[in-house]
C-alpha cells in the first residue's frame, strides 16, 4: 500500500508517483463503463498500452482521443489508408502500424458484432470476489479474460489477448482490483 503525502489515503501501489496515475487510480480504474464508444476507446487504449507502461497512454490520451475522432465507432470503421498515413505521422500518439490497423479493424468488428459490444463484454465479468490484500495476489490472466479475447478474436477483434482482456475488465470496473487495504471502495 501506498500513502499520499497530500491527503494520507491509502492506495494501491501502482498508483504512487505521479499525479495522474492516482487521480485515474481514484476516479476511473475499476469504475463501471458502458455504452459502446465509452467500451470502444478502452479496448483501442489496452491496445496500444500492451509493451508500454500505462503512463505513456495516459499522457497521450487526450491526443488518441482527438487522432481517433473521439473513439466513436462509425467514425474509426470509416479511417481509411490517408488516416493510417496521418495517424503515423501524429507524433502525440503511439505511431505502431499493426495498432493503428487494428483500432480501425476493431471498430469494424463492433459494426459487424450481432450483439451489443456492452453486453459482449460485460457478459465476461466474473462474480464478485474479494479484493486482493496484495498486488501478487492479482492476477494477470484468468479464465474469464482468456475466455473474452478468444471470442473477440473469433468477431475479428485484434490486439486483445488474455492480458490485454483482464487489464480491460480491471479499468472498466468488470473485476475490482483495487487492494483490500485501498481508500477507493
Amino acid at each position: 500500500m501506498t500513502v499520499a503525502p497530500a491527503d494520507d489515503r491509502v492506495r494501491c501501489p501502482w498508483a504512487d508517483g505521479s499525479e495522474l496515475y492516482r487521480d485515474y487510480h481514484d476516479h476511473e480504474w475499476g469504475q463501471p463503463v458502458h455504452g459502446r464508444d465509452a467500451l470502444f476507446e478502452r479496448v483501442c487504449l489496452e491496445a496500444f498500452q500492451s509493451g508500454l507502461a500505462w503512463i505513456t497512454i495516459l499522457r497521450k490520451r487526450p491526443a488518441f482521443r482527438a487522432a481517433f475522432d473521439g473513439f466513436v465507432v462509425d467514425r474509426v470503421a470509416a479511417f481509411d489508408e490517408a488516416d493510417v498515413t496521418r495517424l503515423m505521422t501524429d507524433v502525440q500518439i503511439v505511431r505502431n502500424r499493426a495498432k493503428i490497423e487494428a483500432s480501425i479493424g476493431n471498430a469494424r468488428a463492433v459494426q459487424a458484432l450481432d450483439v451489443d459490444l456492452d453486453e459482449l463484454l460485460w457478459s465476461y465479468a466474473p462474480a464478485r470476489r474479494a479484493r486482493p490484500k496484495t498486488v501478487g495476489e492479482v492476477p494477470a490472466v484468468t479464465p474469464e479474460s482468456t475466455a473474452m479475447a478468444k471470442e473477440l478474436k473469433r468477431r475479428g477483434f485484434r490486439f486483445v489477448g488474455p492480458t490485454t482482456a483482464y487489464a480491460l475488465m480491471q479499468a472498466t470496473g468488470m473485476v475490482d482490483d483495487h487492494l483490500a487495504d485501498c481508500w477507493v471502495r
